[in-house]
């Protein structure tokens, strides 16, 4: 029995994606998988640190930094089709005014924080100052607005959904929706990488057992609901069961079944912009089995 090590987020689609696997909905025989819950931006240190994690969920703008050591998983994408991550401020704004201003950030990595940083970049030849704040706890970059700390907050996860409790908060632009503009493509934000050392067959009877948990969910997923809900996991987030189901809607869906051609193609683009514009290095993105 081959034990895998498996870290991803505390996010409900990662939840949703891995709880058949976890709970034994799925079978993955030779494979016992054992897992953590860490914050997207610890994601993607632990990805490129000194003791990686098996699989591991991350940004894929962080994916070509770890090509050396990870293969990207076709499966478990998390994908903004017209929507995405959401920058939101205290008073109505433009996409253009973020250049130069002081932007809350949920991680220098994150897929977000790099589209934002190209779509105000090609807006206006400048870009903003960000400044990191974790994800957890959940309402630190919400006070940190109310604070005047920063000018406005790019929100991840279900943040985008609840920022709209606060009256006094004004979307300034939906992520998905520029970068459609912009690309003609889906915005890949997350997904779920593999370590290269494993071996093939390794790697294979993983990522199998990944895909079945994730048909599992999709074809069972009022239950899978119903046991995130039950867990509590996600109730610092303030997340109410119809605003759990809105948002697996938007992130664990048919593209998290498989890797389409649209959002590869989406990912081939993140990165040669990424890398035109001085903010990636140079490392690979390479499809797993």
């Amino acid at each position: 029995m081959r034990t895998i090590r498996l870290v991803f987020s505390p996010d409900a689609d990662d939840l949703f994606m891995f709880w058949p696997l976890l709970s034994g909905k799925v079978e993955a025989p030779g494979l016992s998988f054992v897992h953590e819950r860490v914050e997207t931006e610890a994601l993607n240190a632990r990805a490129e640190g000194g003791d990686p994690p098996d699989v591991c969920a991350v940004s894929i703008a962080h994916v070509p930094a770890i090509g050396d050591r990870y293969l990207l998983l076709p499966h478990g994408a998390s994908v903004g089709r017209g929507y995405g991550p959401i920058v939101v401020a205290r008073s109505p704004r433009t996409l253009a005014s973020l250049a130069g201003a002081r932007v809350a950030i949920p991680g220098a990595r994150t897929t977000a924080h790099l589209a934002l940083r190209l779509l105000v970049l090609e807006q206006t030849g400048r870009l903003y100052e960000p400044v990191p704040i974790p994800i957890t706890p959940f309402a630190r970059v919400f006070e940190a607005l109310a604070a005047g700390e920063v000018e406005a907050a790019l929100l991840i996860h279900e943040g985008r959904l609840t920022y709209k409790d606060d009256p006094s908060l004004h979307a300034v632009v939906e992520l998905g929706e520029a970068w459609h503009a912009s690309t003609g493509l889906p915005l890949p934000l997350g997904g779920n990488v593999i370590r290269r050392d494993l071996g093939l067959e390794t790697i294979t009877a993983v990522s199998s057992a990944c895909r079945a948990s994730i048909a599992w969910s999709l074809a069972h997923r009022d239950e899978v609901l119903d046991a995130i809900v039950a867990s509590g996991l996600r109730a610092e987030a303030n997340v109410d069961r119809a605003r759990l189901d809105r948002y697996l809607a938007m992130y664990a869906n048919d593209d998290s079944a498989t890797l389409r051609d649209d959002v590869a193609r989406a990912i081939a683009v993140l990165v040669e912009r990424g890398r035109a514009a001085g903010l990636l290095d140079q490392g690979s993105v390479e499809l797993a089995p």
